[in-house]
């Protein structure tokens, strides 16, 4: 892959741009066997599941910078000025031709780009997701509520054009600290949810729900998980950090109690949603998945799908446990080895790594284990 940004010094995000995208994915693989082995044998390795190396990014997580008028969207350099990406070609196409429309609608808004070194102005940030139905969701991050109409008059110039875009919303952030988002969000659109379909289903995405960065990738991702519960053949699953859902409707199926426990009150109700729609014999609950296993009986299958930092303590009641199968989906093979080695008695049958992150370091790992 080819960036002007990267060659002209104005973005280093992409840490491997420049290596052969087989090269990049070589050498990622082979780290990450060699930081898990010896949990994982290297039998259990399946061949890596390959990306495209640059179009792949549902998402774009966008700051601004500069002036009213003229503002970047993009990143912001080392002095907290703004650095315009808006042509990055990591986008998926249609979001790659979104962004520069966003943009062009937020010189024209009238909204002053928040400044970091002066602690001034009011728009901080414009977070956009493409849904694979040519659909988008905008968010857009402000100081105060104060130019909330301003970003309300955006709604219908957005719509237009932007034909497919189905959500809308004002984020509020007040605080100056190193956090995308606050705890206040305005839905300006009659849809709240951006449904988001991978494998025939169709998974609903709020405003702040977590979705995968590549959805080819995620749907590659869950495909593996349900061919290994398949082989596995569970009658009663638990799927913790269940996010939205996308594992559990996947491993859904006749016979078969799913249930799926997440903190985030908003992912459950969307979890809810897809559920209904498919008819999918899966029930989600609001609850601590580090938590959820005490005083309970031992489902046959648990899948975790944590943050980065890992499952933690949860490692130390599934090793007590009678649970007899585990799949363990981890987006960061350091955390991901740290909890293996507090589940000796938990044994890696298969493992495969997802490129999630071409043109990085990071990647996704999957893991299926057997109790021993």
């Amino acid at each position: 892959m080819q960036c002007d940004y990267f060659d002209a010094g104005a973005c280093r995000s992409c840490t491997l741009m420049g290596t052969g995208y087989a090269a990049q994915l070589a050498a990622k693989s082979a780290r990450v066997r060699a930081l898990l082995d010896p949990a994982v044998p290297p039998g259990a390795w399946l061949p890596s599941q390959a990306n495209v190396e640059s179009g792949f990014r549902n998402k774009a997580k966008l700051a601004v910078g500069g002036r009213r008028g003229a503002p970047t969207l993009g990143i912001l350099d080392p002095l907290g000025r703004g650095v315009d990406l808006r042509h990055c070609g990591l986008h998926e196409p249609g979001l790659a031709q979104a962004v520069p429309a966003v943009a062009d609608l937020v010189a024209a808004s009238g909204l002053t780009p928040y400044d970091v070194p002066a602690r001034q102005g009011e728009l901080k940030h414009v977070l956009l997701t493409w849904s694979p139905d040519a659909e988008l969701m905008a968010r857009f991050v402000l100081r105060s509520p104060g130019q909330l109409p301003r970003v309300r008059e955006l709604v219908p110039a957005l719509q237009a054009a932007v034909p497919g875009t189905r959500v809308v919303s004002a984020n509020v952030q007040p605080e100056h600290k190193a956090v995308l988002e606050g705890p206040e969000e305005i839905v300006l659109t009659r849809a709240d949810t951006l449904p988001m379909r991978v494998n025939g289903i169709r998974l609903h995405l709020r405003t702040r729900s977590f979705f995968q960065t590549s959805t080819a990738v995620a749907a590659a991702l869950y495909r593996q998980a349900r061919d290994w519960a398949e082989e596995i053949g569970p009658s009663t699953v638990l799927d913790l950090y269940c996010g939205v859902g996308g594992f559990a409707l996947h491993l859904a199926g006749p016979g078969r109690q799913v249930l799926g426990v997440e903190v985030a009150p908003e992912a459950v109700l969307s979890a809810r949603a897809s559920a209904r729609e498919l008819g999918a014999a899966a029930m989600f609950e609001v609850g601590d998945a580090t938590a959820y296993l005490r005083d309970r009986p031992a489902p046959d299958l648990v899948v975790v799908n944590p943050p980065r930092r890992g499952i933690g303590s949860l490692a130390d009641r599934l090793e007590a446990s009678a649970v007899e199968h585990l799949v363990y989906s981890s987006c960061s093979p350091a955390s991901l080895a740290a909890d293996l080695r507090r589940m000796p008695s938990l044994r890696v049958e298969r493992a495969r790594l997802f490129d999630m992150f071409p043109q990085t370091d990071h990647c996704e790992v999957m893991v299926r284990l057997r109790r021993v």
